[in-house]
């Protein structure tokens, strides 16, 4: 019984792995493989479609800005009056300073809080990340004049200063939970191995942690300067006067109650989105890198 078993359960077997091999090797039909590719050019048109039509509005004059007629008298007219008879370069200025600032020192916040929150006890860690939690539930509508009132009595508003740490409170909280998480994931036999070598908790953070941290370091300095970049409510409120404006708040000054200056507003959009898509190149290499180091490392 058990030897004319075995060979049923073997063919069985073999039937089964051989029928897989089939359904892997077989090709799709015809018009399962038509529907994917036409799902695939529409959502690509889909997703490219605004990007397009703001940089071809941007290269026509102002005559055709609302019409379809994007090859008719191109021309580079938007960028050249927008940095010539706008106050642009300041406002570029502005953000490059808040949006570098806001990375810089967010990355390090949310790298300290989630690496302390992940190793270390002491009293008030459940208390902090409750609050860490609890501020990213409220929205910017609810928050804006309490912040207003706070930065008004500090005497931070109309100041890099004052946006910088507005901003922080946005991506901290959010940055630090998801540090924490990555660090989690981290063996506590690597600070062990620095603390046996003589080094202090921050040096085997400094030394040993990060560098095994990349990925979380690279998708929290992208959402810092992101947050920072494209940030508009605050950014208008907290700021006045052209010299003072960020690049979202200098947008605004292209639409009032009569209209909207279309030609001045798509080239500055494209000009505006150019940073943040070298950031998230940046972003996206180290994030691969770090990952490949993180796993050859562990």
């Amino acid at each position: 019984m058990t030897t004319a078993t075995a060979p049923s359960a073997t063919a069985a077997t073999s039937a089964r792995h051989g029928a897989r091999k089939v359904r892997r090797r077989g090709d799709r039909s015809p018009a399962a493989s038509l529907a994917l590719h036409l799902t695939l050019i529409i959502t690509s048109v889909i997703a490219v479609f605004p990007v397009l039509w703001v940089l071809l509005t941007s290269l026509k004059p102002a005559k055709f800005a609302s019409t379809t007629d994007f090859f008719k008298e191109t021309t580079f007219e938007n960028y050249t009056n927008l940095i010539k008879d706008t106050e642009f370069l300041s406002w570029f200025g502005n953000s490059v300073i808040v949006a570098g600032l806001s990375t810089v020192i967010g990355v390090f916040v949310s790298a300290t809080t989630g690496y302390a929150v992940s190793r270390f006890r002491f009293p008030g860690k459940r208390g902090l990340m409750w609050t860490l939690l609890v501020t990213q539930m409220f929205p910017v509508a609810v928050l804006i004049v309490p912040i207003y009132n706070i930065m008004s009595t500090m005497g931070l508003l109309n100041q890099p200063a004052g946006l910088v740490i507005t901003y922080l409170t946005i991506s901290v909280p959010f940055c630090a939970w998801m540090m924490k998480g990555f660090f989690d994931t981290i063996p506590r036999e690597i600070d062990e191995s620095g603390q046996v070598d003589g080094l202090t908790p921050f040096g085997t953070f400094w030394r040993l942690i990060l560098p095994l941290a990349k990925p979380g370091l690279a998708v929290t300095a992208f959402y810092s300067f992101i947050t920072a970049w494209g940030e508009v409510a605050y950014a208008s409120a907290f700021m006045v006067g052209d010299e003072n404006l960020t690049l979202a708040g200098g947008l605004q000054k292209f639409v009032n109650q009569y209209g909207a200056q279309w030609g001045p507003m798509t080239a500055a959009s494209v000009l505006i989105a150019i940073p943040a898509a070298l950031v998230f190149l940046f972003a996206q290499k180290h994030l691969v890198t770090g990952m490949s180091a993180g796993a050859v490392k562990g």
